[in-house]
Formats: C-alpha cells, structure tokens, sequence
C-alpha cells in the first residue's frame, strides 16, 4: 500500500513540473527574454549599495576605535612626562 501511494506521488509530482523553455541561441535583447528569464535589478543594487554601507561603518568605527587607543596613549605618555620627566 506505502508502495502504491509512493508512486502515485511520484508520478502526479513529475507531471506537475513545468517544461523547461527551449534553448535560445544566439544574442537575444533582454526586453525579448520571457519575464522568467529576466532578472529585477532591484535587489542586486539596493544589496550592494547595503553591504558597501555596512563596510564603511565598520571601517570608520574600527579606525575611531584605535584613534580612541592612541589619543589615551598619549595623553598617558604626557602625564608620564608631566610627573617625572619620563621615569617609569
């Protein structure tokens, strides 16, 4: 019976798929292309203009972040200087 109804599902399964469309050969202008082999251009900027975005931040926090290390490090260094002339 399992048997029997793995089959029936694997035939309806197999008719229900589409055929693929015939291949084009040749230059076809992309406003001739079926609207199933076009792509939207859409996502494909608004995504990369995204993660250019999110690069950036992350570079401008990272460079802010060690010019935070280095300005404490100097002023370190001043008040090293200020205390004892440069003892440790």
């Amino acid at each position: 019976m399992a048997v029997l109804a793995l089959l029936l599902v694997a035939s309806a399964s197999r008719a229900s798929q589409a055929q693929p469309p015939p291949a084009i050969d040749g230059f076809v202008a992309a406003n001739d292309l079926p609207p199933t082999e076009q792509l939207p251009a859409a996502p494909f900027i608004v995504g990369a203009y995204s993660f250019f975005l999110v690069l950036m931040v992350g570079y401008v926090w990272s460079i802010g972040r060690r010019l935070n290390t280095v300005e404490k490090e100097m002023r370190t260094l001043e008040q090293r200087q200020a205390d004892g002339g440069g003892r440790r």
